[in-house]
């Protein structure tokens, strides 16, 4: 599920961005109005979080502007708590109201409403998008469990969120620098070798027990996720 989190709080956006992505939801972030509407616009989102409160354009005309060409589900975060704050904004269009603050577990719940609502297809995709495969590896992302050939694997945190990045890309080498960017949320430094000790512990645990390997070294370039012919 691909979700755009429009939101000018930086922290709060980041806090956003890595719990739903935990959660198993690809997510854009815009910190403004303008950049918001834009990518609201030019891209497909199954969902949009959006904060009232916005610089360029509050979010209150992004929602009125997105309106006139689309009916993405779209989830309003504010500081307003009054009544009639929240009634301008389900007027205008908004599917759901949040105010600040909140218990993520709350808006993670009031999304899954909002995609039930979506209709049967979308409720399709979103179960769809918690359970990822590739060959005999699964990977489980409500529960934070990954099986190989019915065995658990046994990873750390930090493993898990390697793994899955790799799986949801299955296919795509992915550079040292994007790992480490992706994984750690720090910017990319030769003397770390943070990203080498984190991919050799993680193939230990997925491909040595097996006969089949699916993480790859694609020497200069990065590493890859993927099954390879014997």
């Amino acid at each position: 599920m691909k979700i755009l989190v429009v939101e000018d709080e930086i922290k709060l956006a980041d806090y956003l961005n890595k719990g739903l992505a935990e959660e198993g939801f690809t997510v854009d972030v815009a910190h403004n109005g303008i950049d918001g509407l834009h990518l609201a616009s030019e891209m497909d989102y199954d969902l949009i979080v959006l904060d009232g409160m916005l610089p360029g354009i509050d979010g209150l005309a992004v929602l009125a502007a997105l309106r006139q060409t689309k009916q993405t589900p779209v989830l309003m975060l504010t500081a307003r708590g009054q009544v009639e704050d929240r009634v301008k904004g389900l007027q205008v269009g908004a599917d759901d109201y949040l105010v600040k603050p909140f218990a993520f577990s709350e808006l993670v719940a009031r999304l899954h409403v909002l995609l039930r609502r979506s209709g049967p297809s979308v409720t399709q995709t979103a179960v769809e998008a918690t359970t990822l495969r590739l060959s005999d590896l699964e990977l489980d992302l409500i529960r934070r469990r990954a099986t190989r050939a019915g065995q658990r694997l046994e990873l750390t945190a930090k493993e898990f969120n390697l793994l899955s990045l790799l799986l949801r890309r299955q296919g795509e080498v992915l550079s040292r620098t994007e790992l480490a960017s992706q994984v750690w949320d720090m910017n990319f430094d030769s003397e770390t070798n943070v990203v080498e000790v984190a991919v050799r512990r993680l193939r230990l645990k997925l491909d040595q027990p097996f006969e089949q390997h699916l993480l790859h070294t694609v020497r200069g370039m990065g590493y890859v996720l993927e099954s390879r012919p014997a």
